[in-house]
């Protein structure tokens, strides 16, 4: 292990990482699965998911996780009711789409990455987001995190998103393949998958990470357990998280941790453009646990405004939230650098 990540187990350690509970004891033959949307390990915060793994963080927080990897939250959602995990990182919409249609009873617990850093790019004659009007748009799918998001974005700058056409591709890089090859106009992806291609000859960004996020201030993801993990599973749960806020805190803190880390994980990466993206998510990780009361509120009055929420009331956090898993955690010290946790 690099020495990078050592200093960042001993803080785990610090945090109280070795968990002594009867729900861990009792479930120390079971794998605890979380389950997540990446089929590798994605450039960008959410990326501490599988370095914790990969890094030992988890074993050090004193539970053994394995990962289930699906490629999209709707899967995600499946695997997680059909009992094929514990834990699922998904989108925020989806989360209160289950919890306002009674569908499944779930608690967001963490949220590692929740403002994911998304651009719009564009092929280079698409000189402004009015350009786009008319144009091909490459999406994950209908009613994806990427489309609801950047159909805000567009909204917000004046451009109506219904003038555009949609067409279906896939997560992120495959957006960008299909981008750099002509076969779009425009496409949102994260800053990581953008400087990871190969020749952007011809592309140009037309709506940068800051003014999207700006644009869209929308918790996108957080992790869910089944009220039912939360009552029997507890202290594992509890594990986990601790184990993604100090990794998270060592990566804010020591950016060069993560360009470490992912060079291993990811050695189809430049040193430069981990370098650079590094710095860049310096403020972003979720270093006391990814979940703002007020943050979450304003993201539930948005996502309500979506056709696909007509009719349904919004739930209150207390039906879909428990903070206290965090609170047992940052109640040890919280991180002054991001990530304010109000409650």
């Amino acid at each position: 292990m690099k020495a990078t990540s050592i200093r960042g187990l001993a803080a785990a350690v610090a945090l109280g990482a070795v968990v002594a509970s009867g729900s861990t004891a009792a479930n120390a033959q079971e794998p605890f699965r979380l389950i997540i949307t990446e089929i590798e390990t994605p450039l960008v915060p959410n990326s501490v998911m599988i370095l914790a793994q990969e890094l030992g963080y988890f074993e050090a927080a004193g539970v053994d996780v394995e990962l289930v990897r699906v490629t999209d939250t709707t899967l995600a959602i499946a695997a997680l009711q059909a009992g094929e995990g514990e834990m699922a990182n998904i989108a925020l919409d989806s989360a209160l789409l289950l919890v306002a249609n009674d569908v499944l009873d779930i608690r967001a617990v963490t949220s590692p990455n929740k403002f994911l850093p998304f651009l719009i790019a564009c092929k280079d004659d698409v000189a402004s987001i009015a350009d786009m009007a008319g144009r091909t748009f490459g999406i994950n799918r209908i009613g994806s995190l990427d489309y609801g998001l950047s159909r805000m974005v567009m909204n917000a700058n004046g451009l109506d998103p219904e003038t555009l056409e949609y067409v279906p591709i896939g997560f992120t890089s495959a957006r960008a393949e299909a981008l750099a090859a002509g076969q779009v106009d425009c496409a949102t992806m994260s800053i990581g998958v953008w400087l990871s291609i190969p020749d952007r000859t011809g592309l140009r960004i037309v709506i940068p990470v800051g003014p999207y996020g700006d644009a869209a201030p929308v918790v996108n993801k957080v992790n869910v357990v089944t009220a039912d993990t939360l009552a029997t599973r507890g202290g594992e749960v509890e594990a986990v998280v601790r184990a993604l806020i100090a990794l998270s805190r060592e990566f804010n803190s020591n950016p060069q941790a993560w360009v470490d880390a992912m060079l291993v994980s990811r050695p189809d990466q430049s040193v430069e453009n981990l370098n650079a993206l590094a710095l860049a998510f310096v403020g972003a990780w979720s270093v006391n646990g990814g979940l703002n009361a007020e943050e979450l509120a304003f993201s539930v009055g948005q996502v309500f405004e979506g056709d696909d929420f007509a009719g349904l009331t919004a739930p209150e956090l207390s039906d879909w939230v428990d903070f206290t898993v965090i609170d047992n955690i940052i109640g040890i010290g919280v991180d002054p650098a991001a990530d304010a946790p109000a409650r």
